[in-house]
């Protein structure tokens, strides 16, 4: 009750009236009072939590990392995993306190202690890391081994190298044989995770001894350690069909588990043993004994359910016969969220029987008359999928048609609408008993799809609808106001009742060919107008057999594709099961590369390997004992110039690449006076982007007989807004000589309001001891284009037909040499173009990239790259017209245009 009330008090650390927090902070943390000093550091925690930044008490909280107080020690390992990164030198400090407890009498530290330098991501801690795990590994307490095993892929992803090497992968391979489960589970997760970063196999499935020891753990781990197992099992291809059947029984016992996770993920396991089964009977037990599981998770939390609902249509399209007799557990209840009810009424459809479908049409009819609009078309639609499923149920769904269309709803007579003709089509010649009714119920069609199935119907059947003609002429009247697909779908019905009843619309034909192929523009519906022009004026009898022959069936394929069904199954129970797509598709992952050193190269490059590496580790000792020196000015540690970290992003290897040559071009003579009337100072400068920044390059230079310091800039206002980010680096440049200074600036800051030029510009004023300069640079649009700008395909596209032919600006550019359409890809995206897609037209490849300027515009561009050919053509599309020529000059630049 204590430690209770104890815990509801801890929101007094969020509060604070002070000024000078900080400091009163540092005071106290290193108060002599134990229960004072917890209290500050709870109070940096409670500032860390609610985004303040703390990161200046980094040593002082880090003094307080000496104490036997359990609780105090977690709230300052806390600290220091969230921010090693940004002190990784203070960091390194508390290195030695991590190894003393990775020795601690008490387990709980231990633990801590090596969870703690596993989670702080520094390579240099790594090194340190490696002994302490090493013997955690093989801890007495099992609580020590569960946490290492766990710590090891964490280490891997900063130094996968180094963990191999030092045979921790192996270490993780002996503790899948721990006498504790939790270690076990924790091992199975840790090789899984490896695995999925490496792309290696490291569990080792195929060893006989490896499976028993798994299903062993099984029985005793916790919940989350079961997953982790049964995942694993669920990779295991089994040896033969006994095999399979032994896994099937040792797993089933899950299915009554409680937590969801782990009865999808033992359904998952068996849905596989499934596969290598051959004996029916057995089959049919294990899809009696999946049944009450899948019907168990429906009565779970409206999101377990929806997550199962995925699941299951997964199962269904697999295995039918598991809820074949279930389809009742899918009625939905009256408080269901919606999206629970739109999953389970597309089950009923998979689940729908010659048995079943009188109660299932009569339970769609029910929500057919609902409120929820969005609910109420689905059923709608759901009653037509069963009629086009099954032709004994058609009949029935009619009738419940008939009596909704009776209802006159605006929008269940619309959807009635668009069923219906799905079903003629199924059905062709029946059923018209539903004409009459939806031919009466026309002026409630105010929606594109449901009046392009009006008019196909008529259009199908004008031969039995006797005023078919004026009911198309009443659209006809309205055709250039209609959307593109009830225009589409309005020119083929004409032509059909014309085809029917040639004598009495031939004014209707020609009215309707005259508005598709002169009066629209939209490309499709003038091709099929001119196709229908050419066909009735040249052989009417041949257009019959086009327009009005025999169209192919239609059936409810809701199956998903089998490639991806079947690695749907595979991935049960995780999320791409629930998206319904590849993991791929959504989860970005950074594969880390190892580096093998090849063994052909003899035993001299492994000795020079295992020398650098006694280097490395030596270089890395002697900054520990050093401690962290006063930063440089370039924000460098210590360590005799060493920079251990990289901070500043320089290689200083011999073997680094140098940076490109910025070429400067004069913008200011000596010779040219400033506003003073004094002369003397000379700029050569150039603006280019630096690591994602746009940059000012300039070279100063004194022609005068004094030196020249006090320097300042300013920018003018520009329509990219670039401003400085700092001020000019101030140096004495004595007479004759020069000095090489950089300003990073920021755009959208100094924006004035008017168009770019072509090229573009900045006008800057530099001030100095000698008088004030004003000079401007030019500079191309690759300095404004930004990184990952790149738009996805369902962004691109939206862009690329709004602002459709109308806006497009067309360039030939004739290139220095002739270039395959990888090399064309690679140069583009040099400059931050990006590619979006492709495809092939004859002998040309047309690719579609995208980029994005730093004021947050998109340009969009066609790119058509020719075999052998040494020009290519340029296609740019933009909502920003004034930047075409900008993107035009730049990509003519880039390909050598002449």
């Amino acid at each position: 009750m204590v430690q209770m009330r104890q815990k509801q008090n801890d929101g007094k650390f969020f509060q604070t009236t002070k000024r000078g927090e900080i400091q009163e902070l540092k005071e106290e943390l290193h108060a002599q009072d134990k229960g004072k000093q917890k209290d500050a550091v709870k109070k940096v925690i409670a500032n860390m939590t609610v985004g303040k930044d703390v990161s200046a008490l980094f040593a002082d909280v880090v003094n307080c990392i000496q104490t036997d107080n359990i609780e105090l020690k977690k709230l300052v390992y806390l600290y220091v995993m969230n921010y090693a990164k940004a002190q990784p030198e203070l960091a390194i400090l508390a290195i030695n306190t991590f190894r003393k407890d990775a020795t601690d009498p008490n387990p709980l530290i231990r633990a801590l202690a090596v969870r703690t330098m596993g989670c702080i991501r520094l390579d240099q801690v790594t090194e340190y890391l490696l002994e302490p795990l090493r013997r955690c590994c093989q801890d007495s307490d099992p609580y020590v081994r569960k946490t290492s095993a766990i710590c090891i892929p964490k280490v891997y992803d900063i130094n996968p190298e180094l963990v191999e090497d030092q045979g921790f992968i192996d270490i993780l391979k002996d503790l899948l044989s721990d006498a504790n489960p939790m270690v076990v589970a924790n091992a199975v997760a840790g090789l899984a995770e490896i695995t999925q970063t490496c792309g290696k196999d490291l569990l080792d499935l195929t060893n006989r001894a490896t499976i028993p020891k798994l299903l062993a753990a099984l029985n005793e781990c916790n919940e989350w350690g079961q997953v982790f197992i049964l995942d694993a099992l669920a990779t295991y291809n089994p040896r033969d069909a006994q095999d399979a059947e032994e896994i099937t029984v040792r797993v089933t016992a899950r299915l009554s588990h409680a937590n969801p996770a782990v009865v999808l993920t033992a359904i998952k396991v068996i849905l596989k043993c499934m596969e290598f089964v051959s004996n029916s009977e057995v089959l049919r037990l294990l899809a009696k004994k999946l049944n009450p599981p899948l019907v168990t998770l429906l009565s779970s939390e409206p999101e377990v359910q929806y997550v199962s609902l995925r699941n299951i249509r997964l199962i269904v399209q697999r295995r039918p016969g598991i809820l074949a007799s279930d389809v009742k557990m899918f009625f939905c209840k009256y408080n269901d969220p919606i999206y629970v009810k739109l999953e389970k009424v597309d089950i009923m459809c998979m689940l729908v029987s010659e048995k079943n479908f009188d109660q299932v049409l009569l339970e769609l009819k029910e929500y057919a008359s609902g409120v929820d609009v969005e609910f109420v078309r689905k059923s709608v639609r759901s009653i037509g999928r069963v009629a086009v499923k099954l032709e004994r149920a058609c009949e029935r769904a009619i009738n419940v048609l008939l009596e909704l269309i009776e209802t006159k709803v605006n929008y269940v007579v619309q959807e009635s609408c668009v069923v219906v003709k799905d079903i003629f089509r199924k059905y062709p010649s029946r059923y018209e008993q539903v004409l009459s009714a939806l031919c009466e119920s026309m002026e409630n069609l105010d929606e594109p799809e449901a009046k392009a199935s009006m008019i196909w119907i008529l259009g199908e059947y004008a031969g039995r609808i006797d005023n078919a003609d004026e009911l198309l002429e009443s659209f006809l009247d309205n055709f250039h106001d209609e959307p593109a697909m009830v225009q589409m779908q309005l020119l083929t019905g004409i032509v059909k009742l014309f085809l029917q009843r040639p004598s009495s619309t031939q004014d209707m034909v020609s009215k309707v060919l005259k508005c598709a192929t002169e009066e629209s523009n939209n490309h499709d519906i003038r091709d099929r107008g001119y196709i229908y022009w050419r066909l009735l004026s040249t052989n009417p009898e041949a257009t019959k057999q086009v327009v009005l022959g025999d169209k192919p069936s239609i059936r409810d394929d809701v199956q998903m594709e089998r490639g991806l069904l079947d690695r749907l199954i595979i991935d049960l129970s995780l999320m791409s099961s629930v998206y319904h797509r590849h993991a791929e598709d959504f989860v970005t992952r950074i594969a880390t590369t190892t580096v093998h050193v090849d063994t052909k190269e003899g035993p001299q490059d492994d000795d020079y390997d295992e020398d650098d590496r006694a280097n490395r580790r030596r270089e890395v000792q002697e900054e520990l004992e050093r401690g962290p020196s006063e930063p440089t000015r370039n924000g460098t540690g210590g360590g005799g110039g060493l920079d251990l970290l990289d901070l500043d992003g320089a290689d200083s290897s011999p073997s680094a690449a140098p940076s490109p040559v910025v070429q400067k071009t004069v913008v200011l003579p000596t010779t040219q006076a400033g506003q003073g009337g004094k002369s003397g100072l000379g700029i050569a400068a150039s603006v280019v982007r630096q690591r994602g920044t746009p940059t000012l390059m300039m070279t100063l230079s004194n022609g005068s007989q004094a030196p020249i310091s006090s320097f300042a800039i300013q920018v003018n206002k520009n329509p990219f807004g670039f401003a400085p980010k700092d001020q000019l680096p101030s140096p004495d440049i004595a007479p004759g000589a020069s000095a090489e200074v950089s300003v990073a600036l920021a755009p959208n800051q100094l924006i004035s309001g008017t168009p770019p030029t072509n090229p573009l510009f900045l006008q800057i004023a530099i001030k100095s001891s000698l008088d004030i300069f004003y000079f401007h640079v030019q500079f191309d649009a690759s300095v404004v284009l930004v990184e990952g700008s790149a738009l996805a395909r369902d962004m691109f596209t939206p862009v690329w037909q709004k602002v459709g032919e109308a806006g497009q600006s067309v360039q030939m550019i004739n290139m220095s040499r002739a270039m395959d359409v990888e090399a064309v890809k690679s140069l583009l995206a040099q400059e931050n173009v990006y590619y979006v897609a492709q495809r092939q037209v004859d002998d040309s490849v047309m690719m579609y990239v995208s980029a994005g300027t730093c004021n947050n515009c998109s340009i969009l561009a066609e790119v058509t790259v020719s075999s052998g050919s040494s020009s290519l053509k340029l296609a740019t599309r933009t909502e920003t017209p004034v930047l075409t020529p900008l993107f035009e000059a730049l990509i003519s630049k880039k390909f050598g245009g002449r």
